[in-house]
């Protein structure tokens, strides 16, 4: 259904958006308070707006293929080793 580790990760922060905007957590922002004179709870609301869109865009930019570059690039003990022989020819 979902290839690659990329979709899973935007399903797990659609699914994360979800639960952060939903009732129960929201609830706990709901206060009568402020924070140099905002109030808190349009605060919360767009702080984790704002992270969410961060955690997106970080997302997206991450290389699909990140690790195996890394493996590529890496000196490996097997790469010393000299190629296997030709097979005969007839």
């Amino acid at each position: 259904m979902l290839k690659g580790l990329g979709s899973q990760r935007l399903v797990a922060l659609f699914v994360g958006g979800w639960v952060l905007f939903n009732f129960p957590l929201l609830g706990l922002w709901d206060r009568d308070a402020t924070v140099w004179g905002i109030p808190l709870f349009p605060l919360a609301l767009f702080l984790l707006w704002g992270g969410l869109i961060a955690a997106l865009a970080w997302l997206m930019e991450w290389p699909e293929d990140r690790l195996a570059n890394r493996n590529a690039e890496r000196p490996d003990d097997r790469a010393e080793a000299p190629p296997p022989p030709a097979p005969p020819q007839e």
